[in-house]
């Protein structure tokens, strides 16, 4: 006979999974404490998607802002008043005149064409070196790892140590390279006091600094270079300098012009190698100013002659001059992409 009884509910020694009791006793109707827990770990994983990426590149703003932005504005701002080193904070209101006594001052005019000189002077042999380097090395050669860190080391070296070891060389009267020149018969030349000679021994150092940081690069471009453009080629009949003419010069057309813009940018900022080509000179790059670039000339007017304002008005001069590099960077490489 069955009991009448209501049968038992089981017990927890029975294998059942209590809920969680609150103080007074009672089962809560909400979540458990786990479901909190992971919906604790969701939402701190979620701000942590969102917001490390902004974490990990906060210090790059923060230094452009201090040490960039910051820089830039004062400067501009320094341009439009008459400001003296010896008291940055008093300032006379001035505008434009800083920068229409450039238009009129024979020296800055001269040591712009000083920088465009030097800079054509290093550029090119510079860039044609560097690519006929990356295209030896481009080749299966023994001991390839060994040329291509042997290249770059000019570009690790300091700019102070080449320069000084260019000066010895360049020496009127114990340089190697006027004793080179006596072998073959041919009178000294006194390279650090001559009009062309400076510019040509400032644009050496130059050359032998960055044409190894430049040959890398296009060496990095040419292994980027489908094999199977010099196959073609090679069924074509092509022999090497014909498809370095045909294949690889075409395919570098953006690297080629990327490492233009460069060293355009760099020569024109170019400063330690013409300081320290003539110590004795100083700012003023030799006797007559025959290779003070714009780099030296706004050197000697701020801290030389302390005149902040000026120098200021020069700096953004450069400015100006390397944003009319960028725009025709940008508006040639969009006809490039146009053409091909």
């Amino acid at each position: 006979m069955a009991s009448d009884a209501p049968a038992a509910a089981p017990s927890e020694e029975e294998g059942a999974v209590p809920a969680p009791r609150t103080a007074a006793g009672r089962r809560p109707a909400g979540r458990t404490a786990e479901e909190r827990r992971r919906e604790r770990r969701s939402r701190r994983y979620r701000r942590d998607v969102r917001w490390s990426p902004y974490a990990f590149v906060a210090p790059f703003f923060v230094f452009f802002l201090a040490f960039g932005l910051f820089p830039l504005l004062y400067t501009g701002w320094a341009a439009l008043h008459r400001v003296e080193l010896t008291a940055p904070t008093e300032m006379e209101w001035v505008g434009l005149r800083n920068f229409s006594r450039l238009l009129g001052d024979d020296f800055f005019w001269n040591a712009l064409r000083n920088t465009v000189t030097i800079g054509l002077m290093s550029t090119v042999p510079q860039l044609a070196i560097a690519l006929g380097i990356a295209h030896l090395l481009n080749y299966r050669l023994r001991g390839s790892t060994f040329f291509r860190v042997a290249v770059l080391t000019p570009y690790a070296t300091s700019v102070a140590a080449a320069t000084l070891v260019f000066v010895l060389l360049f020496g009127r009267d114990y340089g190697m390279i006027n004793w080179a020149l006596g072998l073959l018969g041919l009178d000294p030349v006194d390279w650090q006091n001559g009009a062309w000679t400076s510019k040509l021994a400032v644009s050496a150092i130059v050359v032998w600094r960055w044409t190894g940081y430049n040959a890398l690069i296009y060496l990095a471009a040419m292994q980027a270079i489908p094999e199977e453009l010099y196959e073609s080629a090679a069924l074509d009949g092509a022999s090497r300098l014909r498809q370095f003419i045909h294949v690889t010069v075409p395919s570098l057309r953006p690297t080629i012009l990327f490492t233009c813009v460069v060293s355009t940018i760099g020569a024109t900022q170019l400063f330690g190698e013409p300081l320290l080509f003539n110590s004795g000179a100083g700012a003023t790059g030799g006797a007559n100013h025959q290779f003070q670039t714009l780099g030296l000339y706004l050197y000697e007017q701020g801290w030389v002659n302390l005149h902040l304002g000026r120098a200021s008005a020069i700096a953004w001069a450069m400015f100006l001059i390397l944003l009319v590099v960028g725009a025709v960077n940008w508006a040639v490489a969009r006809r490039l992409r146009k053409s091909s």
